[in-house]
C-alpha cells in the first residue's frame, strides 16, 4: 500500500481559504467507507459540499465504477443533509449528465480552482454572476434538468487553464492527517513518501491518453519553488522521499540542473520519483542531472517493444530508446520502471513476444501491466466507440477487461499480465541471487525464499506460457489496425503552447 494525500483537493482548499472561505477536509484515501464521509458531514454541518478528485493521480483518469459509485453514494449522503453539492473530476468532466442525475447541483470541468472560487463567491453572495457565463460549470437549469440530455443543462466552455502556476498557493497539507500517512509508510515501507507535482499536463499525443483536466496544454513551475515546497515537506513532516506525480517531467531543458542546484543551496537531498519519456531523458545530460537532483527510480511509458505499435499509439518514441534510456539511467544508478500496454488495436502475438523480449533485455526494476482502455475525449475512444458494450468502465484497477474487440480474449489479456509478471519476477530473482545472495549464504532465510519462489515460478513457466497460447487460439471478432493519424516525427513534437 503507497498512499498519498489528495493533492488536487488539498490545492482546492488552499484556493478556497486564500479567498477567506473557512474549509475542512474529508480525506477518502485512508477511509475505510463512504460512512466516515457521512460522519464528517455530521460533524461540521457544512453548507457546500464538494467532491474534489485528486486530477494528479493517473488512475483518476480511468474513471474506475468503484470511483463513480462512491461518489454517487457520497453525492447523496451530502444531499441528504441539505448540502449544495460540487464536484471536479476526470469522471464528472467526461460525464457531466451521470453526476447531475446522481444529485449534484454544479460540475466543474477540467481545471477546477478558479471556477470553484467565481462559483463559491457566487453562492454566498460575495459577487453576484451570471452564472450561464462562467467558463468551466455545468449546472441543472432547473430541478428536472439532469434528465434531458440536451435542453435542460447549462454546460460552459472550457476554462483557460492557468499559465503561470506560481500563483497557485501551495496545498493546504495541515487540512489532513500527515501522522496517520507516515505511520503506514513507516509500517510498510520503513520510509515516508508525499506527492507534489512541478507541472500541469502534458503536451504530447499519445492517442489512447485521457487529458480531460489539461487537455494538451503544458505548464511548469519554478525549480525553486519546487525545491522550496521540498525542504517544507522535509522540515515540516519529515518526508524523506517524494513522488513526483507530474503527468510528465523533463520537457524543459535544464530544469533538473536548476533543481539541483536549489536543492544544494537548501542542502537536501530528498530521493524521488517521476515519470518520463525515454526520448526526453535522452537529451542532452538528462540523466546526470536527475541523479543529482536525487532521481531514485523513473517509470518511463514504454507500453510496447514493438515500433509497428508504438507508431500506431502515436506515442513519438522508439524501441532503441527505451533501451538506450534503460541502459544509461541504470549505469548513472537511476532503477527504471516500464509501464507496458498490452491489447492495441493491431498488435499481435508477435508484438507481445517482442514487448516481453524488450523486459528480458532491458530488465527494469519494475513493471506495470496494463491492456489499452478506451477513454472519452482520446482519438482511440473515438476509433473504437462503435464496438464498446455496455461495460465502458473497468470496476477497478485489476479488471483489465478488454471492452472491444482486441486481437484475443480476455482471458487471453489477464492470463499474459500473470504470465508477464510470473517471467519478470523469476529473471529478477535469478539477478539477485547471482549478484547478492551469493555474497551470503544461500541458505539465509531472505534468500531461502527467493530461491523458493524463483524456482516456483521457473517451474509453472512452462505451463503458464502453454496456456497462453492455447487462449491466443479463441476465436475473437478482432477490430484490426486503426488507421494512422500522425507520423512518427509529427507524434515525437509536443504541441505548441502559444495562445
Amino acid at each position: 500500500m503507497q498512499p498519498y494525500p489528495p493533492l488536487g483537493c488539498l490545492y482546492a482548499a488552499a484556493y478556497l481559504r486564500e479567498k477567506q472561505f473557512d474549509v475542512a477536509v474529508f480525506d477518502a484515501m485512508l477511509a475505510n467507507s463512504e460512512s466516515e464521509w457521512d460522519d464528517a458531514l455530521t460533524t461540521h454541518q457544512p453548507k457546500y459540499a464538494i467532491l474534489y478528485e485528486d486530477n494528479f493521480n493517473y488512475l483518476s483518469k480511468m474513471c474506475l465504477l468503484r470511483m463513480r459509485e462512491a461518489a454517487f453514494k457520497m453525492i447523496q449522503m451530502a444531499k441528504t443533509k441539505k448540502c449544495t453539492v460540487i464536484v471536479c473530476g476526470s469522471d464528472a468532466t467526461d460525464h457531466v449528465h451521470e453526476y447531475l442525475r446522481a444529485g449534484a447541483d454544479f460540475i466543474l470541468l477540467g481545471e477546477g480552482e478558479v471556477t470553484l472560487g467565481i462559483l463559491m463567491d457566487h453562492l454566498v453572495g460575495k459577487e453576484v454572476t451570471d452564472l450561464s457565463q462562467v467558463d468551466g460549470l455545468a449546472y441543472k437549469k432547473d430541478d428536472q434538468g439532469a434528465n434531458d440530455e440536451n435542453s435542460l443543462v447549462q454546460i460552459g466552455k472550457r476554462r483557460k487553464v492557468i499559465r503561470d502556476l506560481e500563483k497557485i498557493p501551495s496545498p493546504a497539507w495541515d487540512l489532513v492527517n500527515i501522522d496517520s500517512y507516515r505511520k503506514v509508510w513507516l509500517q510498510r515501507h520503513g520510509y515516508f513518501s508525499m506527492n507534489l507535482v512541478s507541472t500541469r499536463g502534458c503536451p504530447y499525443h499519445c492517442n489512447w491518453c485521457a487529458k480531460p483536466i489539461w487537455g494538451q496544454r503544458y505548464n511548469v513551475r519554478k525549480p525553486q519553488s519546487v525545491a522550496a515546497e521540498m525542504a517544507y515537506l522535509h522540515k515540516m513532516y519529515q518526508v524523506n522521499h517524494i513522488w513526483f506525480a507530474d503527468d510528465i517531467m523533463g520537457l524543459t531543458p535544464g530544469w533538473f540542473a536548476k533543481l539541483s542546484e536549489e536543492l544544494e543551496a537548501r542542502k537536501i537531498k530528498l530521493p524521488f520519483k517521476c515519470l518520463s519519456r525515454a526520448d526526453l531523458v535522452l537529451r542532452g545530460d538528462t540523466i546526470e542531472q536527475l541523479a543529482r537532483a536525487g532521481c531514485e527510480i523513473i517509470w518511463l511509458g514504454a507500453e510496447s517493444g514493438s515500433q509497428k505499435i508504438l507508431d500506431a499509439m502515436d506515442k513519438g518514441t522508439k524501441v532503441e530508446e527505451i533501451y538506450e534510456a534503460t541502459s544509461r539511467l541504470q549505469a548513472a544508478g537511476i532503477r527504471v520502471a516500464f509501464f507496458l500496454q498490452f491489447g492495441y488495436p493491431g498488435e499481435e502475438f508477435e508484438d507481445i513476444k517482442l514487448t516481453m523480449k524488450m523486459v528480458r533485455e532491458c530488465a527494469p526494476d519494475e513493471i506495470g501491466i496494463s491492456v489499452s482502455y478506451p477513454l472519452p475525449g482520446t482519438k482511440f475512444y473515438d476509433a473504437v466507440s462503435q464496438q464498446l458494450r455496455e461495460k465502458r468502465n473497468w470496476v477497478d484497477s485489476a479488471d483489465l477487461d478488454m471492452m472491444y474487440s482486441g486481437t484475443f480474449v480476455t482471458d487471453f489479456y489477464r492470463h499474459l499480465h500473470k504470465v508477464v509478471h510470473k517471467e519478470f519476477k523469476t529473471m529478477q530473482s535469478f539477478r539477485y541471487l547471482k549478484s547478492e545472495g551469493i555474497k551470503s549464504s544461500v541458505f539465509g532465510s531472505k534468500n531461502v525464499r527467493k530461491v523458493a519462489g524463483m524456482v516456483y515460478r521457473a517451474t509453472t513457466l512452462p505451463l503458464a506460457w502453454r496456456k497462453l497460447r492455447k487462449l491466443a487460439q479463441v476465436p475473437n471478432d478482432a477490430l484490426g489496425a486503426l488507421p494512422k493519424l500522425m507520423t512518427h516525427e509529427e507524434a515525437a513534437k509536443p504541441s505548441p503552447q502559444s495562445d
